[in-house]
């Protein structure tokens, strides 16, 4: 990618299409990558969340932003550059995050209710938890243990964050 001729419009440009463009072309390049959130902030800090398929490396994130700095000139525009992978903290935004924590617990939240539960299916419109909980007889003293299952599109929920047990 260095050394590269820059085409003549590519220099009316404004700060955000050059790194958009920049990082479509560097995810393209690596297809086990996507986009989780970009920011340019007023004083031209640049933040990119990635996550992978198969999660992030370092070397990933090396070269996201090799492919964006390299290609960007800081005589015209002053920045700085951070790309780092989504971390755990983070909640679940990509239909590609929800696939590779398939079997993963999850906690989920809507508008109405909160769910705890494996991930057992993802399909274009709606994840699956299951769970197992007590509940009292349907006849008699004591509880029994069942297993719940539950269907949420994705329009519904507001939060999704994979929970870590140890």
């Amino acid at each position: 990618m260095r050394g590269r001729k820059v085409p003549s419009f590519y220099l009316l440009m404004s700060l955000k299409d050059k790194v958009q463009n920049l990082l479509e072309e560097a995810l393209s390049e690596r297809p086990s990558l996507f986009l989780i959130n970009q920011k340019i902030h007023p004083d031209n800090s640049i933040e990119i969340i990635i996550d992978g398929d198969d999660g992030v490396k370092v070397e990933d994130c090396i070269a996201i932003s090799r492919a964006i700095e390299h290609n960007l000139d800081r005589e015209e525009e002053d920045f700085s550059l951070q790309v780092m992978s989504a971390g755990v903290s983070e909640g679940l935004v990509n239909q590609r995050q929800y696939k590779k924590n398939i079997g993963r617990k999850l906690k989920v939240k809507t508008e109405d209710t909160t769910v705890e539960g494996e991930l057992t299916s993802v399909t274009e419109d709606h994840i699956t938890l299951v769970w197992k909980t007590r509940e009292p007889k349907p006849v008699g003293k004591g509880k029994i243990t069942v297993t719940k299952e539950v269907s949420f599109a994705y329009s519904e929920i507001k939060e999704a964050k994979v929970m870590i047990t140890f």
